[in-house]
């Protein structure tokens, strides 16, 4: 049984002055009918009540009826529907304890988009069309759709540097699981270098946010000098830096996105280190440097493309000591200074900080693979691990 995967292709649009004004009018109906409906579930779950989707829904009804909400009606109400599943989502969430309470969206914050359904769009020849408006979008057309596949969804969204997008999710029949292949790699990832392999490869880290550091500081330092507020002058100033923070995180994704691509094609097997980046950036003298390297992000990619290809990753630990361990005779290092970039363990043999960290965790990946075993060696015997079977350890999102 052949199934697709769906994807979301997107691409930049230029939308005419009429078609900026409603889809902006759209972004804050969207925006007031979540906060309604956060609060609606608020104070029901004060009452130890629980709101449904649908009871949502008739309020939604409700509210378009008041003269205070009366602008609703001059939206389309496919996205203010789809506003309402976003709180059930976020609310099933919380209640599995798998993510924080549900926050407010904010006018000058929060995404700014709107989700579209097929009722309420209209896709021909190439040309999309949203509901409310009578010409299609102007959308620059970067890469072609898979070809007889009609988007099933459509998200339109705005960045803060004022930059129009469209996200059309749609089957892909391109993407089918890749012929096996027996490589396995171990991934240890670092700042001075961004990616070692257990190959004894290293990628260079490039340090996207450095480049653009100065031109950064320059434009933040414009706009805390302008009067705060909603004026002409700090809002020019507030896009200028605005652009200059997608920038570096297009290139940073773009990196991303060719590296991950890559070791998902050669390898069968990848195995990296579960690290809680969230709490390693609460250090103030690295947070920047880690938060410019995305580990997380690289994670990320790195799973939802090992799915489509039928690859597999594994998370190794991460307290297990993958710098401190000598990969030749299993000896374990009581500290390892990160200035340490070269050691030489008792047994003689020299190693590469990272590359052996690297093949430290592909062997325990592979250990805990193919017989179950844990990833921690025992301080005792300098030779062997423990047999003990290492339980994943549940990570909140």
């Amino acid at each position: 049984m052949t199934t697709h995967v769906k994807r979301a292709f997107k691409y930049r649009f230029c939308p005419a002055d009429v078609q900026a004004a409603e889809l902006s009018r759209t972004f804050g109906c969207v925006r007031k009918v979540y906060n309604l409906a956060l609060v609606a579930r608020t104070e029901a779950w004060a009452r130890q009540e629980r709101v449904s989707y649908h009871q949502t829904s008739a309020m939604l009804t409700a509210w378009k009826k008041t003269g205070e909400l009366a602008y609703l009606n001059e939206v389309s109400s496919v996205p203010l529907q789809q506003a309402l599943r976003h709180p059930q989502t976020a609310f099933t969430h919380f209640f599995g304890r798998r993510a924080r309470y549900p926050r407010f969206k904010s006018r000058k914050t929060s995404r700014r988009s709107a989700e579209y359904t097929t009722s309420a769009f209209r896709f021909r020849d190439g040309k999309l069309t949203l509901a409310k408006m009578t010409e299609p979008l102007d959308i620059v057309w970067s890469r072609p759709l898979p070809e007889g596949m009609a988007p099933s969804t459509v998200t339109v969204s705005q960045d803060a540097a004022g930059r129009w997008f469209v996200s059309l999710l749609c089957e892909d029949p391109s993407v089918k699981p890749l012929p096996a292949t027996g490589q396995a790699v171990g991934v240890d990832v670092g700042l001075d270098h961004l990616l070692t392999l257990s190959t004894g490869e290293k990628i260079a880290n490039p340090r996207h946010e450095r480049r653009d550091r100065a031109a950064l500081a320059k434009a933040q330092r414009n706009l805390a000098r302008k009067a705060r507020g909603d004026g002409a002058n700090r809002r020019k100033a507030r896009l200028k830096a605005a652009k200059i923070h997608a920038r570096t995180a297009d290139r940073r994704r773009d990196t991303l996105h060719k590296l991950t691509t890559r070791l998902v094609r050669e390898n069968q097997t990848i195995v990296i280190e579960d690290l809680t980046v969230r709490n390693m950036v609460k250090n103030r003298k690295l947070a920047r440097a880690i938060s410019d390297a995305a580990w997380r992000e690289f994670r990320s990619m790195l799973e939802y493309k090992a799915q489509w290809y039928s690859r597999e990753v594994i998370a190794v630990d991460r307290w297990f000591p993958s710098s401190r361990l000598c990969s030749a005779c299993n000896t374990l290092r009581d500290t390892m200074p990160l200035n340490v970039r070269t050691w030489t363990c008792d047994c003689g043999v020299t190693h590469d900080r990272d590359v052996s960290a690297a093949h430290n965790l592909l062997a325990a990946g592979l250990a805990v693979t193919v017989c179950g075993a844990g990833v921690r060696p025992q301080r005792s015997t300098p030779d062997g691990q423990s047999a003990t079977k290492q339980k994943p350890s549940r990570r909140e999102p």
